[in-house]
């Protein structure tokens, strides 16, 4: 009996939530049946864990993001939107998204990982539209529940890995741009982790250029896509991390991001490091100084008032 008791009472503290812990919720980016350039499709999203223990997210055609909200007596007022990478083939969604999103919550920044649809003709037209469309649906959504979030509508950021990273970038440099323009799309600032940043024959992932521009790809797609030819005075500021002997994304992409960001004087911060490939996320160890990446990162986002001291 006394064994039955305490269980029953352990059961009852599991399941009690503590309110000191970020709310997690699933949103939909769209209302159903109003999925833009949606194209009826028989492809089953998949979710797989490797031996890593990388969960890899696969067939993404109904994009949502998952809000890890801090408590209002944590909250800075700060936010990120976080793009996980996997060069628009699939989602790195864990090590690249809600291990991040861990992170910003301990540091009072409620975060959200963003399931973007992975572009393919089979389940959409236009698929180089795809991504940037639902990034900047999710960040206008994030903006419009700000208040109910204690979310300051000045302090909201986008963060991307690699192909995510590309992603990120193009969200600051193209939320102006065209018939969709969306001034309540604009990021704050942004973090850009080994990002993919151009798709000119010199610097593109060339997996991910040819995810995104599928068989629509042109000299004109090409140039829109490279990010560092579409920086403005109105490109949000960056903190950028690469390793040099990177040799899926040349480190020279985010060297050109951050050039055309300095020769627009917006203020931005780069970090490279001589050693460390390419997708670790947080995963530093035998790495040498590229673990002190986050540390780095966390000055910065203090730098700007975005963590508490």
């Amino acid at each position: 009996m006394k064994k039955l008791i305490g269980l029953l009472v352990a059961l009852a503290l599991y399941a009690t939530p503590d309110k000191s812990m970020a709310q997690n919720e699933v949103i939909n980016l769209w209302p159903e049946g109003k999925i833009p350039n949606f194209k009826a499709n028989t492809i089953e999203e998949k979710s797989v864990t490797d031996e890593s223990n990388i969960l890899r997210i696969s067939g993404v055609s109904v994009p949502t993001m998952t809000a890890f909200i801090v408590p209002k007596e944590k909250a800075t007022g700060a936010a990120v939107m976080i793009c996980p990478g996997g060069g628009y083939g699939i989602l790195a969604a864990s090590h690249e998204g809600s291990d991040f999103a861990k992170w910003f919550n301990d540091r009072g920044i409620s975060a959200f990982v963003l399931k973007y649809r992975l572009p393919s003709e089979k389940t959409m037209t236009h698929q180089h539209e795809v991504p940037l469309m639902d990034a900047m649906q999710a960040m206008k959504l994030i903006r419009q529940s700000a208040g109910k979030w204690n979310i300051d509508v000045n302090k909201i950021g986008v963060m991307g890995f690699s192909a995510g990273g590309h992603l990120a970038a193009t969200l600051s440099t193209h939320f102006n741009k065209g018939e969709k323009a969306s001034p309540e799309s604009k990021p704050n600032f942004s973090i850009l982790i080994y990002p993919v940043i151009s798709l000119t024959a010199e610097l593109a992932h060339g997996g991910s250029r040819e995810n995104l521009l599928g068989a629509e790809k042109s000299d004109e797609l090409i140039r829109y896509y490279s990010n560092e030819l579409q920086v403005s005075t109105e490109t949000p500021p960056a903190f950028l991390v690469h390793a040099m002997d990177d040799t899926g994304v040349p480190p020279e992409n985010s060297i050109a991001y951050y050039l055309a960001l300095k020769k627009q004087k917006i203020p931005s911060e780069m970090h490279l490091y001589p050693k460390g490939g390419h997708g670790y996320g947080m995963r530093t160890e035998g790495k040498g100084s590229l673990a002190n990446w986050p540390a780095a990162m966390d000055g910065w986002l203090k730098s700007l008032g975005y963590v508490k001291n």
